[in-house]
């Protein structure tokens, strides 16, 4: 699993449960590193939403690569992350993601 992830709290929280369920976790933070890191095909990546990452280009990678993407956001943040919603497999606030985070990386996020 690939996660796109600025939030130190959260990287914290994704690399322990990463850990702890035996799903080894990358994080990339550049252009160039979430490329590096799918060409080795993630089973999905993890976008925070909500950190002003060049979406656009972020997403239209991901699709290139056939990565499904699962997107977080925040109850506050949810209408102004809308416009790249319909470019992520799922969207989820982050209250979600914090209490599916270790069967979705079990299991991954479907189809």
């Amino acid at each position: 699993m690939l996660a796109v992830v600025s939030d130190l709290f959260f990287v914290s929280r994704i690399r322990e449960t990463g850990r702890l369920t035996g799903v080894a976790v990358e994080f990339a933070r550049t252009p160039d590193e979430v490329q590096a890191a799918l060409d080795r095909q993630p089973r999905f990546v993890l976008v925070d939403l909500t950190a002003g990452y060049d979406y656009d280009r972020l997403l239209l990678a991901a699709e290139g690569a056939r990565v499904p993407v699962l997107g977080f956001t925040t109850h506050a943040l949810a209408r102004q992350t809308q416009p790249w919603h319909a470019r992520c497999r799922r969207v989820v606030t982050k209250e979600t993601l914090t209490q599916e985070l270790p069967a979705l990386l079990r299991e991954g996020i479907g189809s």
